[in-house]
Parts: structure tokens; C-alpha cells; sequence
């Protein structure tokens, strides 16, 4: 271990140690929350501009955010998604495009309807009061979910809340800013039912992933040591067996 083979190992074990040590200390200072955001935050109603830019992602803490902004419908924009669960019912939702500002837009979620009839039914009720006047909507700010792939049987089922799915739906979209999340409105209209949405759960101020995470890069600095002393003992090892092979072969 002391020649200067292994030693030029050892501290290249060094150098990789510390850097998995650096990891693991950025997992930690990622892993604690030091200003948690105090507990009801999310019930406070901000405007939408102060939570969320459009294009943006929905930071964490704010999902489920309550927000307020004020924009015109859309008239031909309102359409359906299926498989929305209202108290444990399955029902539907029936979306717009709200465009809040000259070329800047979100999908809001209207309300919910227990079945399709009933959600068609808003549907020409929205569109036939669209007139261009503006209109405030509060509600929750909630991330995109995603899209999904309609069935075979129904190409034009939306079953995911998702604004880029929308979005390829609506009509003078040309250079249209969308934000990335959504917007559950708190009141329904149109005959439509309140969508439940209650407030989000608190979170921990501990991310217990990253402290796994930390942990892992901790054993994987651990292991580069291990890693050096299992090569210099192996080489040790082998010197060994090859000089008592040769004391033996001049014993013979």
C-alpha cells in the first residue's frame, strides 16, 4: 500500500470520494426545507400573475394554490373531459379557454357534470354566453397531468386535464402563451356542480428521496476506499502466492 502505485490509487480514491461527498451534501441541502411555507398558504387567494408565469412550471409548493384572475371566454373552446371524480362519483368536466391577457390563455375547469348529456348541455349553455365580456374565476391552481391516448373506439376523448391536450383543440391559437397549469374553478356555472378540490396536504419539511439519495452517495464514497483496499490487497495477495511459488520451485 505504501508504494507509489497504490498510492497515486489511494488518492484518486480521494478526489472520487469527495466528490461523491459533495453529492451527498447537495442531496441534504436539498433534502430540508429550511423556509417550509406556513401552514394554510395555499388558502390564501393570490392573484394568478403572482404565483405562476404562462410557460412555466407549477412550482411544488404551490400546486393547489388558490388564485384569482379575471379574462374572456373562448366561445368555440369548451369541451369535455371523461373519467373526473367528484366525492368519489365519476362524472365529467367541462373546460374553456379563458384568455386572461392579449395573446396569453388558461384552461380552466368549469365544473363537473355526472354524465355526458348534462356536460354538452353546458357546454352549448357556455358558448351561447360567451359575448366577449371579461369575467373573474377563483379557484385552485393545479399541474398538468398529462395527455393521454384516446381509445381506438373514441379518437376525440380527452381523459386527462391537460393543457397541451387542449391546446391542440383550440380555436387562434397562432402565437398564443398558455400556461402550463390549470385552473379548478372554485363556483360553477352553467348548471354545472361545484368540483371538489379540497385544500392540498401539508407537506413535509423533510424530502425523505433525497436524504436516500444522500445516504446512497455516502456508501458509494465508502465503497472507493473499500475498492482501493480490496485492489492493493488482491496485488499483495498474488505477490505472495507467486513468491511462495517460486521458493517452492527452488525447494523441488
Amino acid at each position: 500500500m505504501l508504494r507509489g502505485r497504490w498510492i497515486g490509487m489511494l488518492l484518486l480514491c480521494l478526489v472520487v470520494a469527495g466528490v461523491f461527498a459533495w453529492l451527498g451534501q447537495w442531496q441534504l441541502e436539498r433534502a430540508i426545507e429550511t423556509d417550509p411555507p406556513p401552514p394554510g398558504v395555499t388558502e390564501q387567494v393570490r392573484p394568478l400573475s403572482d404565483v405562476v408565469e404562462p410557460g412555466q412550471y407549477l412550482a411544488e409548493p404551490l400546486v393547489g394554490q388558490r388564485v384569482e384572475t379575471s379574462g374572456t371566454w373562448i366561445p368555440d373552446d369548451f369541451l369535455v373531459v371523461s373519467s373526473r371524480f367528484n366525492d368519489g362519483v365519476e362524472g365529467f368536466w367541462v373546460t374553456g379557454q379563458l384568455r386572461v391577457d392579449e395573446r396569453v390563455s388558461i384552461a380552466v375547469a368549469i365544473g363537473w357534470a355526472p354524465d355526458r348529456a348534462a356536460a354538452d348541455a353546458a357546454v352549448e349553455r357556455l358558448a351561447a354566453e360567451a359575448d366577449g365580456r371579461p369575467v373573474g374565476v377563483a379557484g385552485r391552481i393545479i399541474s398538468d397531468e398529462g395527455p393521454s391516448v384516446p381509445p381506438r373506439s373514441d379518437p376525440e376523448r380527452l381523459d386527462r386535464m391537460s393543457p397541451a391536450a387542449l391546446l391542440s383543440r383550440w380555436h387562434d391559437t397562432e402565437q398564443l402563451d398558455v400556461y402550463r397549469p390549470y385552473l379548478a374553478s372554485t363556483t360553477a356555472t352553467a348548471g354545472l356542480e361545484d368540483i371538489s378540490s379540497p385544500a392540498p396536504d401539508e407537506q413535509s419539511p423533510v424530502n425523505w428521496l433525497n436524504v436516500f439519495y444522500a445516504v446512497e452517495w455516502a456508501i458509494f464514497a465508502g465503497f472507493a476506499f473499500y475498492l482501493w483496499y480490496r485492489l492493493a490487497k488482491d496485488a499483495w495477495e498474488r505477490e505472495v502466492e507467486e513468491f511462495e511459488d517460486a521458493a517452492a520451485a527452488e525447494n523441488v
